[in-house]
Order: structure tokens, then sequence, then C-alpha cells
């Protein structure tokens, strides 16, 4: 999950209050993406993933355009085979914002961000929960804080942007944050036995965090807060002299735009073009779940999706 925001902002301080409050609870965050993959394949992984462009090919006008990608996930080799597919010549002029989850892995992260450089001008990136997992590293980590700083040091090294930068005339604000489960205000399920969230969410035993930075602890969402600091100076600058402005995270404060079916998703994978001589008004399709045609997505609403309820006993 990740969010992208095309505005102008007041203040950088502004932006790290709304960062600190994170992601709108991380167990139903994860079961909103999983009902959205299950619609095409009954729950199971959609084995060949039919793209092999993004949003209609090259730009006949030779004007630049940003792109956004999340959760790449290239572990899993069909992912990283689209990656490669990806055109070396189409988008050369291009942004691509990579707002998170590129790789479980460290030589996976370096390969595929590499990758990506080689088919765009400029790429940028915040880590997800996922990149920062250090199950499958051979101990190369003492923990996550320092994973992070190597895939950090690794895109430094790429050409990869992880600070703010202006790009033509749109000036694009990476923002580092992590989730919090006290950020999440929505009712609780009832009357199902669902795993505790340290039981069913895989960073409380993936992610290896130094004992001041306990996973469950508000402390680990205020340490990525305060990797934003540092370029407060930068951002003011891009906010006086940038005709627009494109802030993203990996963790998302708020969806309203995904309330409104406003992404990609489902039959193909199209990532979202946002920017195409300005800010682009025509959006990209969406494939969604009948079921989400017929029952509101209501945070009142604590009913199960069929294909989730059938894992868990009442």
């Amino acid at each position: 999950m990740a969010v992208v925001v095309v505005s102008s902002l007041p203040c950088l301080s502004g932006v790290m209050r709304q960062t600190n409050c994170s992601a709108d609870g991380f167990d139903r965050l994860a079961s909103t993406r999983c009902g959205r993959s299950t619609k095409i394949a009954c729950g199971e992984r959609q084995q060949k993933l039919p793209a092999n462009r993004l949003f209609r090919g090259p730009c006949d006008s030779g004007d630049m355009r940003v792109f956004v990608l999340s959760d790449l996930h290239t572990d899993y080799k069909e992912n990283m085979e689209w990656v490669r597919r990806l055109s070396t010549v189409w988008y050369k002029k291009d942004v691509l914002i990579v707002a998170g989850d590129v790789s479980e892995t460290y030589k996976n992260f370096v390969f595929t961000m590499a990758e990506l450089k080689q088919r765009f001008d400029s790429v940028f990136y915040v880590p997800g929960n996922h990149d920062l997992w250090c199950r499958r590293e051979g101990g190369k980590f003492m923990d996550s804080v320092e994973k992070l700083n190597a895939l950090l040091d690794a895109c430094s090294k790429l050409g990869i942007e992880t600070s703010p930068r202006i790009v033509g005339d749109v000036g694009i604000i990476p923002l580092f944050s992590w989730y919090h489960k006290s950020f999440d205000t929505e009712k609780d399920i009832s009357g199902i036995r669902i795993p505790s969230l340290e039981m069913a969410c895989k960073d409380f035993h993936s992610c290896k965090c130094p004992l001041q930075l306990a996973n469950g602890d508000v402390a680990l969402a205020h340490f990525f807060d305060i990797m934003n600091e540092k370029n407060h100076n930068l951002f003011e600058e891009i906010r006086k002299t940038s005709c627009h402005l494109i802030t993203f995270s990996h963790f998302v404060p708020t969806y309203p735009r995904e309330r409104k079916r406003r992404m990609n998703g489902g039959e193909d994978w199209l990532p979202f073009c946002i920017y195409d001589k300005g800010f682009t008004d025509r959006l990209s399709p969406s494939y969604w779940s009948d079921y989400y045609s017929k029952i509101q997505r209501d945070p009142e609403n604590t009913d199960l999706a069929p294909w989730v309820a059938r894992f868990y006993a009442r």
C-alpha cells in the first residue's frame, strides 16, 4: 500500500504530522489489498502478469511524465520478469516514483532498482515494511535500521533519489514513514477468532528493530518522521519554486481517492500516470470485485468478505 499526494502543502511539519499517523490499521489495509488481488483468481496469485508496458507506451510529445509504482515484491519470479520486460527506450524522459516494498532481500532490491534506473530518467524511492525484513538476509544486517541505511546507500550509488528534488516544473518529495496500530480508530471485529496483530503481521517477526524502536511502540513511527527533518530547508525551497508538488509515502494516512476507485487494479498491471503535461485529468480504468459494487466500504461494517471469512471460525 502506498499514498501519493499531488498538491501544494503549507509546511513540512504538517506533512510530518500526517505521516506520523501513517497506517490506518495495518491488518485492515492488508486485508483490503488481499481483497483486490482475489477478484480475478478466487484468492490465488495471478500466475502471469500481462502488462509489459506503462500507460500507452512512449510519449509522442517528448514531455516528461511521472509514473507511480509500489509493492513490486520482485522476490516473486513473475514480478521480476514484469520489471525486466519494461521498455528500455520509451521512458528515458520520464520520472518513476517507487513507493516501497520493492523486495524482501537486499540483492533483489539492488537488481530491481538498477533495472528501473536504466529505463527512467529519474527514479524516486521510499522504503516499505517488506524492504526492511531481515529473515532472508543470512545475518548480513544487525537489524532493520542497518538494512535501511544499506538500502539508502545503494540508492545513492545507483542514482536513485531518496530526498526531495525538482524535476522540470515538478517538486517531488519522498516522505519516510511507518505505521502504528494505535492510529486505527475503526471498530474491532467481534464474534470471530482472529489472531492478534502481533501474530498475524509478519513485520513483528521479520523486522529486527533495536530495543528503543520496538515494533509496536510509537517510537518507530517517530524515528521515520525524524528522518524527514533534515530535508526541511530543501522542502521549503521546493515549495516556493515549483509549479507542482508531489509527495509520496508507503503508508497511507487516509485513502479517500482509493474509495473513489481512482487507481489501477485487477485485470492488468498498469502503473498510474499522474503527470503528463500537468496533473492528468484522465484516470486509468479500475477493475474491482463485484462484491464491493454491492457492499459499500463502510468503517462501521465489520463483516468479513467471503474469501476472508472462510478462513476464520466463529
